[in-house]
């Protein structure tokens, strides 16, 4: 016993192209994958030249000792507070750099690629933030720095970060940026191909022309009336 088949409307929406195969799986791949943890290990090696940078170009506070307590040379002096300034700017110049480095090395993006990015960004802040103190390290201690410098005598105080949230600012700069070039100038996905015989709308036929006479025959012919 066979079943009826009706057929489709010509009003009656297209269906839906078939999908590729492939496609529900996901465009995350191994290529992928492994790109995306190139990006974190340069990017967190490039740590290392931001505590360079820093080290070098922060300015130090100097403090003096009158042989009993240690005191700021010049009270006025805003040298802590821009040892924070020059990490920051620093951070956000390299994570502004490595932005515009991954996105011209895979233009394409991606999940796995952003991930990384933020992920060395952080870690390239926290080794920079490191390594910067190692190289400014002059002695910790303040105490054993003025007895080591002489009574009256100013000295270099070691390098600071004071306000830790300075180590945001290279992974924030690095993945907004990276977003935004993607969003501007990132491939685009194909427009999908019109679809020919639906307007997505029903309408009507147009209504038929009248017969001609010539089209429409002659007139029936009248019946006859029964003879007695």
């Amino acid at each position: 016993m066979t079943e009826a088949v009706t057929p489709p409307s010509p009003f009656d929406p297209p269906s839906p192209p078939p999908e590729k195969p492939g496609a529900a799986a996901g465009a995350i791949t191994a290529a992928d994958i492994r790109d995306g943890a190139v990006v974190a290990l340069v990017v967190g090696v490039a740590g290392l030249l931001l505590g360079l940078l820093w080290a070098w170009l922060a300015p130090r506070a100097q403090y003096f000792s009158n042989g009993e307590a240690v005191f700021l040379r010049d009270t006025e002096s805003e040298a802590r507070i821009a040892a924070d300034g020059t990490f920051f700017l620093l951070a956000v110049g390299l994570g502004l750099l490595s932005a515009v480095g991954v996105f011209l090395w895979r233009r394409t993006g991606g999940v796995p690629l952003v991930i990384g990015l933020a992920v060395g960004s952080c870690f390239a802040a926290l080794a920079g933030w490191r390594f910067g103190l190692w190289l400014g390290s002059s002695p910790t201690d303040l105490a054993a720095a003025a007895a080591r410098a002489g009574k009256g005598v100013p000295f270099d105080a070691p390098l600071q970060l004071l306000a830790h949230g300075a180590l945001l600012a290279w992974p924030m700069a690095a993945v907004l940026l990276h977003l935004g070039l993607t969003a501007l100038w990132g491939p685009r996905d194909p427009d999908p191909e019109p679809v020919f015989g639906w307007s997505g709308y029903y309408q009507a036929p147009p209504p038929a022309a009248p017969a001609t006479p010539a089209e429409a025959g002659p007139p029936p012919a009248a019946p006859e009336t029964p003879r007695p």
